[in-house]
């Protein structure tokens, strides 16, 4: 009973973490926050992240870019063409902003904010989301333009990086329709034929 318990604790952290992350980057995601939120005992964080804050916002990155890569795949494999992929991620990812209320962003690009030279272990598990994240989006294209997909993946996932700051300041879906829209007509273009 009490591994459950404890297992709990440490889910509830990461999630805490997640969450306040999406919200306020790193500088928000303090130890005390993290504790308060997950209503986790507090001497639990050391036991679990005896790495501290570090250690538990680069697992917590982890968690997050594995269900992000998860959210692009299906988002971006139930449409047929490519214009269709795109629109429907572009529409996704702006439903879940509003129905965030605009608070929340994500997490990996509100982390990278917060980084400097002492959180380069950090840096490196936010890089390697980014990567998966574009890789993931690029194998939806590579079929159809091996040569472009990487680089269409890459500009959807800054599109979609720029978007969340332009919703937040709006408190509008609008940049991620607009940018769906146009990337829609970018990737028919590119990969429709």
């Amino acid at each position: 009973m009490a591994t459950r318990v404890e297992a709990g604790s440490r889910e509830r952290m990461l999630e805490a973490a997640i969450s306040l992350m999406r919200r306020t980057g790193l500088s928000g995601a303090g130890i005390n926050e993290v504790v308060r939120e997950s209503r986790a005992p507090k001497g639990s964080m050391y036991h679990y992240f005896p790495g501290g804050k570090q250690q538990l916002a680069a697992e917590a990155i982890d968690v997050y870019a594995a269900r992000v890569r998860d959210f692009l795949g299906a988002t971006l494999s139930a449409a047929r063409t490519p214009a269709g992929k795109v629109h429907a991620l572009f529409e996704a990812l702006a439903r879940r902003i509003e129905d965030a209320q605009f608070e929340a962003s994500c997490a990996a690009g509100a982390v990278s904010l917060d980084l400097d030279a002492q959180l380069e272990s950090l840096r490196r598990n936010v890089d390697a989301a980014f990567s998966g994240w574009v890789d993931t989006i690029a194998a939806q294209f590579r079929p159809r333009n091996a040569r472009a997909a990487n680089s269409f993946a890459s500009l959807v996932l800054t599109t979609i990086e720029g978007a969340y700051i332009r919703s937040r300041i709006a408190r509008s879906t609008e940049p991620f329709r607009e940018a769906g829209r146009w990337l829609s007509g970018i990737a028919q273009t590119t990969f429709g034929n």
